[in-house]
């Protein structure tokens, strides 16, 4: 197993490598100047300062020496310097990413939860009143546009019922510590994590009722229930265990792309995440910021896939580990 995950970063690294080099020129082939734009909001547009502002960021140096110069600051952990923010980018991005991580990680485990739960009731009960229930509300919340949900979840329950606080990570000004604090975040992050949490439950609860169902037809499930087993059993470990694998697949693919695709919750409910920030570095014109999301981003799918490869082994003991 450790040969085969050193073999796997090794190749992750050239990957990300090759992900920043596709970014940057991708990037730099948007409209806009980020020096153009900073000198707008300074109040002055003339064409000397603007000259100043493109040397100060080394925006006026040939593409390739920019490339190299960025690149040489990633392998040292450098990802250059946010001219908007004014602030280092990986400063500010170690300041976004743990409230990214909570929301995606606490949407993505309710997902799991829900989608295989609701996925195995509906596949036990199959053609019954129940599994067209489940069927038809997974089938609802995937077609449901994501802000949507969020703009009538903060309308039920902030607006109408008072229960949830509608924006934010926490109360402003209330200086909670202690429990207090995990509470107040906690009711920050119910809406948020729900709104995604439901939209990805859709799918798990339609991946695992399928593949359920595939896995029931098999023989050595006939076999199970011939030689007397409880239906109980059968469920849990022949069917239910080797249904997962789809599951974990997908899973895998969507662990890594929600801790970057959150932009749209984040900005609904003004959660402070590197998705807000990508969206804010995006208006901005914000060049180093938006690549430095993107390599955080790119490395976190890059992690999570390796997390799949190796759940694979917990699931199933007889998949051996290849390169």
């Amino acid at each position: 197993m450790l040969s085969f995950v050193a073999q796997r970063i090794v190749k992750g690294v050239f990957v990300l490598l090759a992900i920043i080099v596709m970014n940057f020129f991708l990037i730099r082939l948007a409209p806009g100047d980020p020096a153009a734009v900073m000198a707008g909001e300074a109040g002055a547009s003339d064409a000397q300062f603007v000259q100043q502002l493109r040397e100060k960021f080394s925006l006026d140096k040939p593409l390739p020496e920019q490339l190299f110069i960025y690149v040489k600051g990633v392998v040292t952990l450098d990802l250059g310097f946010s001219f908007r923010q004014q602030m280092p980018v990986a400063k500010l991005i170690a300041e976004r990413l743990p409230a990214t991580l909570l929301l995606t990680m606490t949407a993505f485990g309710i997902s799991l939860l829900l989608g295989i739960t609701f996925g195995t009731l509906a596949a036990r009960f199959a053609g019954t009143w129940a599994d067209t229930a489940i069927t038809v509300s997974a089938l609802l919340f995937y077609a449901t546009p994501i802000f949507w949900v969020a703009l009538m979840s903060i309308l039920l329950f902030s607006v109408y019922l008072g229960w949830l606080p509608s924006f934010g990570y926490e109360t402003i000004g209330a200086n909670y510590t202690g429990l207090a604090h995990v509470k107040d975040v906690a009711l920050h992050l119910v809406m948020p994590a729900m709104t995604i949490g439901l939209f990805f439950m859709a799918t798990y609860t339609r991946m695992t009722r399928a593949s359920m169902l595939e896995v029931k037809r098999l023989d050595f499930v006939k076999t199970a229930r011939a030689k007397g087993l409880r239906d109980n059993i059968i469920q849990r470990r022949h069917v239910l265990r080797n249904a997962l694998l789809p599951v974990v697949t997908l899973a895998g693919v969507h662990s890594g792309t929600l801790v970057g695709g959150a932009v749209l919750t984040e900005t609904v409910f003004a959660w402070p995440g590197i998705g807000r920030l990508l969206y804010e570095a995006l208006l901005q014109r914000d060049y180093n910021l938006l690549l430095g999301v993107f390599v955080v981003c790119s490395a976190m799918v890059l992690i999570f896939n390796l997390v799949t490869d190796l759940v694979y082994r917990l699931v199933d003991p007889r998949i051996e580990f290849a390169s």
